[in-house]
């Protein structure tokens, strides 16, 4: 449960994400958008921490399945798992051949940002893919995850900043952010209680630095700059 201006910002958020995936948005005009873009969706997710404080029934901790399908529905299940972690939501991934299967772990609030970042990122990156010509010589395959690898650290980074910036912004706050994440950990824990770690990646393509830059510009809802 959200307060009324947070249902607005969260279905504006909604409204402007899907403008982000026509194939029409240029890149610069993501570009141009992207700061502001972070900032409210990082924004928002402090104001609902600090509701939740008054009341913890307005912003309660759950879960959601979320299954990523084929092509490379592990390299979509790293993306998932880089977007939540900087808006403290932990995520279990669980074996299943073919599919990516992953457990996503946080307050209501949290979930719902993790959520329709993810789905838009999926498609900014589908397009970035297709639009991104495979070098000769190069696998496509092997090329396509090493792009992945590289949006998703660029997405994870701006991410990262943006969420700190928003609890500077908030004296006091860190300490309330802090609080949220241990307590969804703790649920992550009592659920897998033998939890293992995915060992490390060696991708081979060539295609991390192209990914990398097209994370750096991807829009994250920003065109709510020209609303606010």
């Amino acid at each position: 449960m959200t307060s009324p201006d947070g249902d607005s910002t969260l279905e504006r958020v909604r409204k402007l994400l899907a403008m982000a995936e026509d194939p029409a948005c240029t890149q610069s005009e993501a570009e141009a958008f992207t700061a502001k873009a972070t900032e409210l969706i990082a924004k928002y997710g402090v104001d609902q921490a600090l509701l939740a404080v008054v009341d913890p029934s307005v912003d309660p901790i759950g879960d959601r399945m979320v299954t990523v399908v084929p092509p490379y529905a592990r390299d979509k299940a790293v993306l998932l798992a880089a977007v939540a972690a900087p808006l403290r939501c932990r995520v279990v991934h669980l074996a299943r051949p073919g599919l990516a299967r992953s457990h996503l772990f946080g307050h209501a609030a949290d979930l719902e940002r993790v959520e329709l970042l993810f789905t838009s990122l999926l498609v900014q990156a589908a397009h970035g893919l297709a639009a991104r010509d495979v070098p000769w010589g190069e696998h496509p395959a092997a090329f396509r995850r090493s792009w992945l690898a590289g949006f998703t650290e660029a997405i994870q980074i701006r991410l990262w900043e943006a969420e700190r910036s928003a609890s500077a912004a908030v004296p006091g706050s860190d300490l309330v952010l802090v609080d949220r994440t241990e307590m969804v950990e703790r649920r992550r824990d009592e659920v897998y209680p033998k939890l293992g770690r995915l060992g490390p990646r060696r991708l081979s393509g060539g295609g991390r630095v192209h990914g990398y830059r097209a994370g750096q510009v991807a829009d994250l809802g920003g065109r709510s700059v020209s609303g606010s």
